[in-house]
């Protein structure tokens, strides 16, 4: 996409690459159910069942403001997709500004987050949209710093121990890169056609407009060999 100014004339580019990142968290409790052999798979099955209840709350307006706090990223700007189950083939929420029609022309400045919970382990991916890779890295790790924060705070304010609450362990930080590179010089590309094209249209247009006006000129000018002699 391109902004055209007339006074003075200009063409300035809007950048349209997109980055995105992605990380891994493990949903458990502090003394770990997946390493301690006593667990049965019932109790896996209902940690699975909470890592997808976590991955829901991540997607609230109140953990929205921690991710945004966390990473940096405007608040107002940023949008959470709560995850798709076999039981919900839709986001339950998404979070963030109101979908319009000049989304298309704005996109790049938005920033998003998706989330997927896996329905055999207790585990949540979290994939991150951004205009650049180091943003979109910031933006994957604040969820999960995010969400902690969350969980403190929800954790210290209603009293419930240390040891009876739930932990997220990152599988490794973020790591991303632009995911549709070279898209600007795509564009610019065309919108130097189209500039030229439309360019070249209105000197013909003007250029037929003088012939017409010339024309009609010499067409209403007196003839001096039908004048009368005096």
């Amino acid at each position: 996409m391109a902004k055209i100014g007339l006074f003075p004339p200009k063409l300035q580019l809007r950048s349209l690459e997109m980055a995105a990142a992605q990380t891994r968290v493990l949903v458990d409790s502090p003394k770990s159910s997946i390493l301690d052999l006593a667990v049965s798979t019932n109790d896996i099955r209902s940690t699975t069942n909470r890592a997808l209840l976590i991955s829901n709350v991540m997607a609230s307006a109140p953990v929205r403001e921690y991710i945004a706090r966390r990473s940096g990223v405007p608040v107002e700007l940023l949008q959470i997709a709560s995850p798709v189950t076999p039981d919900f083939a839709r986001p339950l929420a998404i979070n963030g500004p109101k979908p319009h029609t000049t989304d298309i022309l704005r996109s790049p400045k938005q920033y998003r987050l998706s989330l997927a919970s896996n329905p055999t382990v207790p585990m949540v991916d979290v994939y991150a949209e951004a205009p650049d890779a180091t943003t979109a890295q910031h933006l994957a790790n604040g969820a999960v710093d995010g969400m902690r924060d969350y969980l403190r705070d929800l954790g210290n304010s209603q009293h419930v121990p240390l040891e009876q609450r739930v932990n997220l362990e990152q599988l490794g930080r973020a790591k991303g890169g632009p995911i549709n590179t070279g898209v600007n010089v795509k564009v610019g590309t065309l919108t130097f056609v189209l500039v030229l094209a439309a360019s070249c249209a209105a000197l013909l247009y003007l250029s037929r407009v003088r012939k017409g006006w010339l024309a009609e000129a010499g067409s209403t000018r007196p003839n001096a060999a039908s004048e009368p002699a005096l």
